[in-house]
């Protein structure tokens, strides 16, 4: 049964306390590491038969030719609505695409920055207890955008050591290169280290299970990785004009992600809190996945009762959860008051599914609090930015003297007369060209 509190008063650990430290997933990981690193795709292979129960005797990597014969197998319904998804999430993402820039500072002088696509980025898809052919779409789209030239998605095989179909649909709709047949922290291993067969990666994005998620924390400065994602969590601010069990289906849409997933609800209204857990009880024995989300809910679902809806939303910036839903009156007019959600959906009928398939913001999102200093993934995600300087003779003499005086304040002689040799240099007539 769900818990329902009464208070004005909110500490996110309170609500959402944190799973605690597990040491033996740190070891686990950095020993798996360390052989991939060793042993490269025999590694690989044999950690995908441990832990997926996969024995992969071809290839590691489906390439074009799979990818495509994939999705030409594809049922045709799922296909069309992948397709369309995809045009939201292109249409959406095409807006955050940034160009460099150059400024004339004055005669003689030019600075500006360059934005550069990564060459090559991993993009990690989860498998196991579900598929998930939206994550392959909100990942590859927005580094395509930014001009990544070469996408690898990783996924779990299955038994007979297939990529599944609706993964390969995926794939092809967004336009990956390849797709490694491994899941796991054994798969983050090989694409920061490269191995025989998998290309190293310069990032690794995408959300995994603590395994995957504390393999991108420690390979840290090998390549970039996005935010290391925690289990998922929904936030729902509702009135009571709700219908009870539509709110009661939002909260096991997350619930049903995995045991430790959070599904919060927010309301003024005592009578609506109690309808809700009883639509709760009511329809969780229908789900298909009744037992992750029964666990779920008994373990980290939340019912709040406010005294109002703004201190519900007061609510909502504390615990700063990775899917923010207003099921409100004018949901818009509380928008501004939000300060930390990684994503809002915004009145009675745009549902978080809505965000997490189609409408085209990025469902890869802060969690664990973060949303407080985290944005969602985006383009700029696939670049990394180069400035650019380019002084004159004349205009390097003007400054000289600013910063020759900096350089000894800082006690770097060498940089101070790497500035005035020159000048003097150029006085004598020695200089080099303004070329």
């Amino acid at each position: 049964m769900i818990q329902i509190i009464k208070t004005d008063s909110f500490r996110r650990e309170e609500i959402l306390p944190e799973p605690a430290e597990r040491e033996e997933i740190g070891n686990a990981v950095r020993s798996i590491l360390s052989d991939v690193k060793e042993r490269g795709d025999e590694a690989v292979k044999y950690y995908t038969k441990l832990f997926d129960h996969a024995e992969l005797t071809g290839p590691l990597t489906a390439g074009a030719d799979e990818i495509a014969k994939g999705a030409a197998a594809a049922a045709p319904e799922l296909l069309d609505a992948l397709k369309r998804a995809a045009e939201n999430i292109y249409r959406f993402h095409e807006k955050q695409k940034q160009n460099g820039y150059t400024v004339l500072e004055t005669e003689g002088i030019v600075t500006g920055q360059r934005v550069i696509p990564l060459k090559t980025v991993g993009i990690y898809v989860p498998g196991g207890t579900a598929r998930y052919p939206s994550t392959v779409l909100m990942n590859c789209i927005p580094a395509k955008i930014a001009g990544v030239e070469k996408l690898l998605i990783t996924t779990p095989p299955d038994r007979d050591g297939n990529v599944p179909p609706e993964i390969l649909a995926a794939a092809f709709v967004a336009g990956a290169d390849c797709i490694i047949k491994a899941g796991g922290a054994q798969a983050i291993g090989a694409l920061a280290y490269g191995t025989q067969s998998i290309p190293r990666a310069d990032k690794i994005v995408g959300p995994g299970n603590a395994y995957v998620a504390e393999a991108k924390r420690q390979i840290q400065g090998l390549a970039d990785t996005d935010m290391i994602a925690g289990p998922s969590e929904i936030l729902i601010v509702a009135d009571d004009k709700n219908d009870p069990e539509i709110t009661a289906m939002d909260l096991l849409s997350q619930a049903e992600h995995d045991k430790m997933a959070a599904a919060v609800l927010v309301t003024d209204s005592e009578a609506f809190a109690l309808r809700v857990a009883d639509a709760l009880e009511r329809l969780i024995p229908s789900l298909p996945r009744r037992e992750i989300a029964r666990a779920s809910i008994d373990r980290n679902g939340k019912i709040i009762v406010t005294s109002s809806i703004r201190t519900a939303i007061a609510a909502a910036n504390e615990i700063a959860p990775e899917h923010l839903e207003l099921c409100i009156d004018d949901p818009f007019g509380s928008l501004s008051l939000v300060r930390n959600a990684g994503s809002v959906f915004l009145g009675r009928h745009c549902p978080e599914a809505v965000g997490d398939y189609y409408a085209g913001p990025n469902h890869t999102l802060p969690t664990g609090g973060t949303a407080r200093f985290s944005s969602p993934l985006s383009v700029e995600d696939f670049v990394k930015k180069s400035a650019f300087t380019y002084y004159t003779a004349d205009a390097l003499k003007k400054a000289c003297p600013d910063i020759v005086t900096i350089a000894e304040a800082e006690g770097l002689q060498a940089h101070g007369r790497s500035v005035s040799m020159r000048c003097a240099y150029n006085r004598q007539g020695k200089g080099e060209t303004d070329s």
